[in-house]
């Protein structure tokens, strides 16, 4: 079995070309934009373009998977650079232009995915403890939420220090297909400051996320890919529970005027369309 998964992958690395080189950057363009907008996964694309295998297999046996998938990987780098600062700049400037209508689009990107993500994460049968693990997580992550957003949370003074523990959200959201880590970090109040620092090439930022990315993504790994496969409802249902607080404390509670709610309603709608949408044309490909 093993032999034959490896004669695959060299068959799929004599294939390369240029048309193939530009493909993958193409896809790595999209998982590094994704990867900055709330609501898409950059896990989640890597499954749909068929690169989340190879890409967990060469985190998690580095040594053992170099040679086989390097190829491969390089134009997808190349792409996930090119998308993740170009992206950064667009994000910013929606911040700038009005913070309410910004959060209540991104919102709407992250409440499209909802639908597909419980979906998926009863994919192998939703048990009671999914479900018990589902509300728990939702409402006592809220609850603390809420109750630090009264206290100190929101406060955060962007720093390195925070700049590497929104790497390491990002990092998880990476590994684990279907998290989007971006409402956590537009919560803690470090998304804006952290796509402008992106997107003004601020080595102060840049390095602390991405030493964050790439330590969670080396270090667990692993981890995840055991933990999701020994109990795979209960950790997707756990997950969906985060997603959904994170999502609900980012909402504005107010507004500076009528035209901004409006423009703000409209935002999340067009959001929840737009990625609504998206994932059911996924489907339409998928069974075709």
């Amino acid at each position: 079995m093993e032999n034959k998964e490896i004669q695959q992958r060299d068959k799929i690395d004599e294939q390369f070309s240029i048309g193939q080189f530009i493909l993958r950057i193409v896809q790595g363009f999209l998982i590094g934009g994704g990867a900055i907008i709330p609501g898409i996964s950059g896990g989640v694309l890597c499954v749909a373009f068929g690169i989340y295998q190879p890409m967990m297999a060469l985190i998690s046996h580095p040594f053992k998977t170099f040679r086989t998938y390097i190829k491969m990987f390089i134009p997808i780098i190349i792409g996930v650079f090119i998308g993740f600062f170009g992206f950064a700049g667009v994000v910013n400037l929606l911040y700038n232009a009005s913070e309410a209508v910004a959060c209540s689009l991104f919102a709407g990107l992250v409440a499209g995915t909802i639908p597909s993500l419980f979906k998926d994460a009863g994919k192998k049968g939703i048990t009671n403890s999914s479900r018990i693990g589902f509300v728990i997580v939702l409402f006592v992550l809220f609850g603390l939420m809420s109750f630090l957003d009264h206290v100190t949370w929101s406060e955060i003074e962007p720093n390195s220090w925070w700049f590497l523990v929104s790497g390491v959200l990002w990092g998880l959201s990476l590994i684990v297909p279907g998290l989007s880590s971006s409402s956590i970090i537009q919560y803690m109040g470090l998304y804006e400051p952290m796509t402008s620092g992106v997107k003004d090439f601020d080595f102060g930022v840049i390095i602390p996320l991405f030493a964050g990315i790439g330590l969670t993504a080396l270090l667990l790994a692993r981890f995840v890919n055991y933990v999701f496969n020994k109990n795979y409802s209960l950790m997707s249902h756990m997950v969906l529970g985060v997603i959904i607080a994170s999502t609900l404390m980012i909402m504005p509670e107010s507004y500076v005027s009528v035209i901004e709610a409006v423009v703000s309603i409209i935002g999340f709608f067009g959001g929840f369309m737009v990625v609504y949408a998206m994932d059911k044309f996924g489907d339409r490909i998928k069974k075709d």
